[in-house]
């Protein structure tokens, strides 16, 4: 089922075809290439009251979007073991499949976060990681959009959205200036909990490859590596910053 788009999605903005979301990859990549050279001769911008209402309309897009998958996944009962796409046109499927769209234009959103650190010359936070990250979140999800959205796709989103609300307020403080830097002293944790969201991922979609489910094995071994690569390189950057850092 999943080689075919889903009829409910697939007239729907930026899914309809590769090609939207191809373009802002490729636009993307463009600026993190060519945006340092062109802000090189120029003064960074004071950024500060962008960032800041655009931290705090993150904050309130994902706890909508949190509050969306949980609810729905609620109401519709659905099992954080196996859970089938439910494909019909009931009120929850849409439910459903709204909110996993509305997850994917957050990640479409997010690379603003990339043109920020461009604009502001902070481009030793422009790292792979980063990078690597906010790209390809954009493929995952458009894929999972266009063939999957719903089932064991939702579990991913919800912890996603979850994590996304207590970095994007992170992000709103340190948007402050200076004197937040005592109040941020949970940076540390903050990235815990995102190497825990991994883990609980990994052994989500990891689980149903051993399981009889009927939810794409393909989708769940692509999340599996994604997750593990992601693990892989938050583990290093926190190494790299909390504890060699700190040495």
């Amino acid at each position: 089922v999943f080689c075919f788009s889903d009829p409910r999605t697939d007239p729907w903005p930026l899914v309809y075809s590769p090609l939207p979301v191809t373009l802002i990859f490729t636009s993307y990549l463009f600026m993190v290439a060519l945006g340092p050279s062109c802000m090189r001769q120029r003064q960074r911008l004071e950024l500060r009251a962008l960032l800041l209402t655009y931290n705090l309309a993150m904050v309130a897009l994902s706890s909508y979007i949190f509050y969306e998958f949980l609810v729905t996944s609620i109401l519709a009962n659905y099992s954080y073991l196996c859970q089938p796409v439910d494909y019909s046109r009931s009120e929850l499927g849409m439910r459903m499949a709204r909110v996993c769209w509305w997850f994917f234009f957050s990640k479409v959103i997010e690379l603003l976060d990339t043109v920020f650190l461009i604009l502001g010359k902070k481009q030793e936070q422009v790292t792979f990681l980063h990078v690597y990250h906010h790209s390809s979140m954009l493929f995952n999800w458009w894929s999972g959009v266009k063939y999957v959205p719903g089932g064991q796709a939702f579990f991913v989103g919800m912890l996603n959205s979850f994590v996304h609300i207590f970095m994007y307020s992170y992000y709103a403080l340190a948007s402050l200036g200076p004197r937040m830097r005592q109040h941020l002293w949970w940076k540390r944790y903050l990235t815990i909990l995102q190497l825990c969201q991994f883990v609980a991922i990994a052994a989500h979609s990891s689980y149903n490859l051993f399981t009889e489910c009927p939810f794409p094995d393909g989708f769940n071994t692509a999340v599996f590596l994604y997750i593990l690569s992601l693990l892989a390189l938050f583990l290093r950057f926190y190494y790299q910053t909390y504890v060699r850092g700190k040495r």
